[in-house]
């Protein structure tokens, strides 16, 4: 029994970069992909957005120099090497996965639409979302808001490498409470750091919860689509 039926999984690129200083760690996509697998075993739909900031600022260092326009769809490309990099391991594992990216780039990907999202769901229970939303000015969190309310997923799901939301950051105040529910409201009132606040506000527009969780600690994944406690749960 899952309380999750259909999830919207956002992944930092920093992730994929395991304990290296930049680029793809073969071993940590594995790790993740197995916890992936699992769920989808249960019978959970995945689709997955995943950053680029392993292999942009990993090759750049810094934005500075840069047109912002250019900047941010050298970005979008790099988050389609990573959607490449899951979608390859997957492939490994005999496992065919779709990547679809937000403008035409055949024979990288097929073009996103909800039909085709919605389509490779159904037939292989995971999706990859690459190139963001394919606009300038829009991060990685706002395209996964956007897919997950487009998909009519249950929840958003925020991977990241602390284990939920915090009255402070828990990193640097040894004092910081976590929060196991907090609302949208709070969250806005608190001034705390969720997601960007287009994102945040789509997913609060459109009722959709968040998520946020410890994606490094294996077995969470599964944890949460059975219903047990695990991060903060915006909503």
């Amino acid at each position: 029994m899952v309380k999750y039926k259909r999830v919207l999984l956002k992944l930092s690129g920093e992730a994929l970069q395991g304990k290296g200083a930049y680029g793809i760690d073969v071993h940590q996509v594995n790790a993740y992909i197995d916890d992936i697998l699992e769920v989808v075993s249960m019978g959970v739909q995945v689709g997955i957005v995943i950053g680029g900031g392993n292999i942009f600022r990993g090759l750049q260092g810094t934005n500075q120099g840069f047109d912002r326009v250019k900047g941010d769809y050298m970005g979008m490309l790099a988050t389609v090497i990573n959607g490449l990099a899951l979608q390859s391991v997957f492939e490994q594992r005999n496992y065919s996965v779709d990547l679809l990216t937000a403008i035409p780039m055949s024979p990288v990907g097929k073009p996103y639409s909800k039909p085709a999202a919605l389509e490779s769901l159904e037939r292989s229970g995971i999706v990859i979302f690459s190139f963001g939303t394919g606009n300038p000015f829009f991060t990685t969190d706002t395209a996964a808001s956007l897919r997950a309310v487009e998909i009519d997923a249950d929840v958003l799901l925020k991977g990241t490498r602390v284990d939920g939301v915090y009255t402070a950051d828990p990193e640097k105040d040894e004092n910081a409470q976590k929060y196991s529910t907090i609302s949208f409201k709070e969250v806005m009132d608190q001034g705390l750091k969720v997601m960007d606040l287009t994102a945040f506000a789509m997913c609060r527009d459109n009722q959709l919860p968040i998520l946020v969780f410890d994606m490094n600690r294996k077995g969470n994944l599964r944890r949460i689509v059975e219903g047990e406690t695990v991060g903060s749960l915006v909503c």
